[in-house]
């Protein structure tokens, strides 16, 4: 299989993912490196994360308040300025149905992105349903957004909101990846937005006592042993792998 690299930088980028955090995991060093280059990358975030915690006796409406700040804090970490726009589906019950596709296609419209990035539904064996479903309402999403038929109701020219067509898709986590990006000089930006969603240190990260240096350079040892792996593909020291959809 040939394997791209390095697409043009695009103008602007919007990430859609399951939960908070599922942006930094799969695409985190690219976002990083496009708005070095003058990318406003955006996020939506499909469900409140309000599951992403092992404690049963967790208040779960402040969790979410708290993944919220979390988000925001790593979309800046990446450099991001955009939007981040969270959709609020309960956390394990998010569906891939005309209304959560119609809210996709709203902010693709809305936002504009040359480049939209999100989890590959397709991929075998993937045991999470909000990450199978938020990768079709990525793909779905996109072809609302591109023809004027679909909820023709949102269109608004003069609030900005038009149909809209996206240069690329960008699958991360992908069963078959074509596609790599090369993150060598911006994988401490991706790990410092990792580290941003605290709240998923002991669940998400292997991270028990967030005091313990040892166990954060584990952390970021793993992460950029993933890098390599995904580098590798490509020749590059680091880098970022995925499923490139280039004709939308």
């Amino acid at each position: 299989m040939t394997i791209s690299v390095n697409i043009a930088v695009p103008a602007a980028a919007l990430a859609i993912a399951a939960h908070p955090d599922d942006v930094e995991f799969g695409c985190g060093g690219t976002l990083a490196k496009w708005a070095d280059a003058g990318c406003r990358i955006h996020h939506l975030i499909c469900t409140d994360g309000s599951k992403g915690t092992w404690d049963p006796e967790a208040d779960t409406a402040t969790l979410v308040a708290t993944r919220q700040v979390e988000q925001r804090a790593a979309s800046r970490a990446l450099g991001g300025t955009g939007d981040v726009v969270f959709l609020g589906w309960p956390d394990g019950e998010l569906e891939a149905g005309p209304r959560q596709r119609w809210q996709v296609a709203y902010w693709i419209r809305k936002i504009r992105p040359d480049v939209v990035l999100g989890h590959d539904p397709w991929r075998r064996y993937r045991l999470h349903p909000d990450h199978r479903n938020a990768g079709f309402l990525a793909t779905d999403g996109i072809v609302a957004a591109r023809d004027p038929h679909f909820f023709p109701e949102q269109i608004s020219p003069e609030q900005g909101v038009t149909p809209h067509r996206p240069k690329a898709l960008l699958l991360w986590e992908a069963d078959e990846p074509d596609h790599v990006e090369d993150v060598a000089a911006h994988s401490d930006a991706k790990v410092a937005a990792l580290l941003a969603h605290t709240s998923q240190f002991r669940s998400t990260m292997g991270i028990d006592d967030p005091a313990a240096e040892h166990e954060i350079e584990g952390f970021r040892a793993q992460i950029r042993e993933r890098l390599a792996e995904h580098g590798a593909l490509a020749g590059f020291a680091q880098g970022e792998a995925f499923k490139l959809m280039p004709k939308l």
